[in-house]
């Protein structure tokens, strides 16, 4: 098996693989190989690698060639996988300082989102916005519809340290801060603007640096992609008129507690999934935003009654690692922060803009929306911040209380936390 990667290597010199830097451990698991950067395109449950040489090409390219040995079933038996292997500066150190002392680093960046949605959109422009500002020294690629380690595992990357940048709802990193599952829980918004408002507080400031003592910076936690609502068939009302009913949802615990107490049956799905899990009738609908279902044509499988549930917030948080942050020129560091901020600003202004539309596109569709009985479903599932693992009614109190003042500001038409009367910040 060959694996690929950029390097300092000088062109056309031959290495021993055990004089490498920060060489490939031995022996890994499956979850081992994702964690520390290596995105996978077979699924044996176990290697042995044996590394023979490395040789460096010109550009900066070094080839490791590696040797495989499968143990699956208890075969050892020694063979070459004809496979490249996506490797990330976790396992070779190959970004950095070049000889000349030139910075550079290659980043990859995954989420889940289909390339035509905004979100995805928004984040190549980003990543175009930092390779011209930073002269070609930062590169992000972009790997959209969880081509690469994405969820969970996304996030686990960036904690062990691959160069690598995560774009996860927070609940995610709720597995680490467990505030984080707070701020996204059931039925808390009405509006962007008072998320946006809530995360730009001392509050929630406070957590951002919790999660950097676990190893994760938060880049922006603001990439908001609209209210999700149910997606089905039927009228949807009460969470009576939910029983029985099968609805796919990520894997994240969160939405899968609060759609079983919603009075649905979860049923986590990846995205890739969901439309043939529907044709098959795995699942009978699934949560999601307006857009999302303008985007993706959800409408195209039938599921064409919308209850405006409004259950989550749909918003992503952008994540890298400490450590590779740490690595990065503080003139860098600023681009980055900026263009992520920036655009993610830009979003919410587009999808309040666009919403409308977005609605009327969905009508002409066949799309038929509902008003439901909110205070029966909030009753459901404000419990979960009693019984989510590390979440408490304390931080449901924080929350509560922080977008009172935000509500109070804003009916009082003053600036919340210092943002514009509009809630959208502006430079």
């Amino acid at each position: 098996m060959w694996i690929y990667t950029q390097c300092s290597q000088p062109a056309g010199t031959i290495t021993p693989f055990r004089e490498l830097p920060n060489r490939v451990p031995i022996t890994f698991r499956h979850s081992d190989i994702m964690a520390n950067g290596i995105a996978c395109p077979f699924n044996f449950p176990l290697y042995s690698f044996t590394g023979l040489e490395a040789s460096g090409r010109p550009g900066k390219d070094q080839v490791v060639l590696l040797q495989v040995q499968s143990l699956r079933s208890g075969v050892r038996s020694l063979r070459y996988l004809p496979v490249i292997v996506l490797l990330t500066g976790a396992l070779l150190a190959c970004n950095g300082e070049s000889p000349d002392g030139d910075f550079s680093i290659v980043l990859r960046l995954s989420h889940v989102f289909s390339p035509k949605e905004e979100l995805a959109i928004a984040l190549e422009t980003v990543a175009e916005n930092i390779f011209a500002n930073t002269n070609g020294a930062v590169k992000i690629l972009t790997y959209p519809q969880g081509q690469i380690a994405a969820y969970k595992d996304g996030v686990e990357m960036v904690v062990r340290g691959a160069y690598f940048i995560s774009v996860e709802d927070p609940s995610y990193i709720g597995d680490y801060v467990p505030e984080f599952t707070a701020l996204v829980g059931p039925m808390l918004y009405r509006n962007f603007e008072e998320y946006i408002s809530l995360v730009n507080t001392p509050l929630v400031l406070g957590w951002v640096e919790k999660l950097e003592a676990k190893g994760i910076k938060v880049l922006s936690l603001q990439y908001i992609f609209g209210f999700r609502n149910i997606i089905t068939d039927k009228v949807i009302r009460t969470p009576e008129d939910l029983s029985g009913i099968k609805l796919r949802t990520p894997g994240s615990k969160l939405f899968i507690e609060t759609i079983n107490a919603m009075g649905a049956t979860a049923t986590p799905l990846p995205w890739g999934e969901t439309f043939s899990a529907i044709q098959q009738g795995v699942v009978d609908g699934l949560e999601g935003s307006d857009f999302t279902n303008a985007d993706t044509k959800v409408y195209e499988t039938g599921k064409i009654r919308v209850a405006l549930t409004n259950h989550f917030l749909g918003t992503a948080g952008v994540y890298i690692s400490t450590q590779v942050w740490a690595k990065i020129p503080a003139k860098y560091q600023t681009i980055i922060e900026q263009e992520f901020t920036e655009e993610a600003d830009r979003m919410v202004e587009r999808l309040n803009a666009n919403h409308a539309e977005v609605v009327r596109e969905l009508e002409e569709n066949g799309v038929q929306f509902n008003e439901i009985d909110r205070p029966a479903f909030e009753k459901r599932t404000v419990k979960l911040f009693e019984t989510l693992p590390g979440v408490n009614m304390d931080m449901y109190e924080q929350i509560q209380t922080e977008l009172g003042r935000i509500r109070r500001e804003s009916q009082a038409g003053q600036p919340q936390d210092g943002l514009p009367q509009d809630g959208l910040p502006h430079e």
